[in-house]
């Protein structure tokens, strides 16, 4: 039995003091520390808590930024797109109006050019090189050159709307990145600690390789922009071209048309007063022609008139030859009716030669009535060609101001 209890160790009231006085100072040292430890911890949970809240209030404040930097630039190309859309109207009305100038044209030409040719199917001494046809050539020329310069006045006003539409393409679809990054930017603004749609989210703390500096991104705008009043300008400056050439090849034209049909007047009163004088020599000549007709008939019956002098005069003399012997003598009655016979034959010569010139004047008058009758029908279808054909044909000519 005493084998079984062991003798347990006892310590010294020292050791005992030694004991619970290390006991009390590692108590107090654990204590202390933890002590500091809530101490700094508090400390640390306070200033994390700053730092949050200031990185937050600064994040938000940048983001606040950033929304009113892009509204800015988001008005800036709402306007320019407002006042680009706006001049690409007011020049796709310019071009309406160049091409109904251009429609206006063909008509003209036309007609300028069928008078040339009716003028063609003038015959005679009429188909004259003319101020008329001078006029008429000018016109076509004008005409021409005015469709060739409108014409490219179209051309280069398609290319400036296209510019223009271009330029609008651009706004529009950096307004929409705008927008779009305007209603990211104003939901992450919004966002709070208690919001319920945040989250953890996997690799998203990196820069994105395609992303842009600050400066990239105004300047891309900035180009956009600028690009649009360039073209505006382009364009303001085209339409104010657009309104000098309307004006100017119109009065081009106005003043070509009147030209021409002052040239027409002119012409068409000298081929009346020329017709009016041959008519007034050919009555003169008919006049002349039935004159000298009655003249002809005079001379003929004049010369059958003298056939019965001359056949007394003859059969007197032959009668006289029968006369017997000494009573065949040469006296006074003799030689009076050889006189009489020569005399009458004179007469008749005289006659017969001026009947020749009577003959020959009323043939050459006869020519001249046929000369003067066919200039006359010359002249009448000149006057048919200018007066009626032409001038009907250029009273339908309508020159506009567009």
């Amino acid at each position: 039995m005493a084998k079984l209890v062991h003798a347990r160790t006892k310590f010294l009231p020292q050791e005992w003091s030694f004991s619970n006085k290390s006991r009390y100072n590692n108590a107090e040292v654990q204590r202390s520390r933890s002590e500091r430890l809530v101490l700094e911890s508090e400390r640390l949970v306070d200033e994390i808590e700053n730092t949050t809240r200031k990185s937050q209030r600064d994040v938000n404040k940048k983001l606040e930024q950033r929304i009113e930097e892009v509204t800015y630039w988001e008005k800036e190309l709402d306007t320019k797109l407002e006042e680009l859309s706006n001049e690409t109207d007011l020049l796709l009305a310019q071009k309406t109006r160049l091409e109904k100038a251009l429609d206006g044209c063909f008509a003209p030409l036309c007609i300028a050019q069928q008078c040339l040719l009716n003028r063609e199917k003038r015959v005679g001494i009429d188909l004259v090189h003319d101020e008329v046809e001078r006029e008429l050539l000018k016109e076509v020329e004008v005409l021409q050159g005015v469709i060739a310069l409108l014409t490219r006045t179209i051309e280069q006003t398609d290319e400036q709307i296209r510019l223009n539409r271009t330029a609008k393409f651009y706004l529009e679809k950096d307004l929409q990145d705008k927008s779009t990054a305007l209603k990211v930017d104003k939901f992450t603004a919004n966002l709070t600690n208690n919001s319920p749609n945040i989250d953890y989210w996997a690799n998203v703390v990196r820069i994105e390789g395609n992303s842009v500096t600050p400066e990239e991104w105004q300047d891309f705008t900035n180009t956009n922009i600028v690009n649009a009043d360039k073209q505006k300008n382009n364009s303001t400056a085209l339409r104010s071209l657009i309104d000098s050439i309307l004006s100017e090849t119109t009065d081009d034209m106005l003043k070509q048309v009147e030209s021409v049909n002052r040239a027409f007047h002119f012409r068409i009163q000298d081929t009346k007063d020329a017709k009016c004088k041959l008519e007034k020599h050919l009555n003169k000549v008919m006049d002349e022609i039935s004159s000298q007709e009655k003249n002809i008939e005079l001379l003929k019956k004049t010369i059958m008139d003298k056939e019965g002098p001359m056949k007394v005069a003859q059969t007197r003399l032959e009668t006289r030859t029968k006369r017997p012997n000494v009573e065949l003598v040469r006296d006074p009655a003799q030689y009076r009716l050889v006189s009489e016979v020569q005399e009458i034959t004179d007469n008749v010569d005289r006659l017969r030669v001026t009947l020749a010139q009577a003959e020959a004047e009323l043939k050459g008058l006869r020519r001249n009535q046929l000369a003067l009758e066919e200039e006359i029908e010359i002249k009448s279808n000149s006057l048919y060609i200018d007066d009626v054909q032409c001038m009907n044909l250029r009273n339908s000519i309508s020159i506009n101001h567009f």
